[in-house]
């Protein structure tokens, strides 16, 4: 059984016992241990059966628990105008959570 899930304007596929990370949301602190329901889930396989929603499928919940909150690795914006001696470097590292799926739900 396996579902495709949408997070942080990506979509991801997970399946029980999965370990992904995802883009942690602006504003939360995700607790070690703590459980999440995740996003919407677009796509549920299993069993025989695939069952899709326009937005979301009704009443599917993918079910996880936080292991970790790390940061991605840095990205490097660099700008620059030619002739102009203008050049600005600048960094950003995303904040993300790693979470072990621990089942589908509905």
């Amino acid at each position: 059984m396996y579902a495709i899930l949408r997070t942080g304007g990506k979509q991801v596929k997970v399946a029980p016992g999965d370990v992904i990370r995802i883009e942690r949301v602006a504003g939360k602190k995700a607790a070690k241990g703590e459980r999440l329901e995740l996003g919407d889930v677009v796509l549920v396989s299993g069993e025989g059966s695939v069952r899709t929603g326009s937005k979301a499928v009704a009443g599917v919940k993918v079910v996880a628990t936080v292991l970790n909150e790390i940061r991605g690795r840095k990205v490097l914006i660099f700008k620059k105008k030619r002739t102009k001696q203008y050049r600005r470097t600048k960094g950003h590292r995303q904040g993300l959570v790693e979470v072990r799926i621990d089942g589908i739900e509905g």
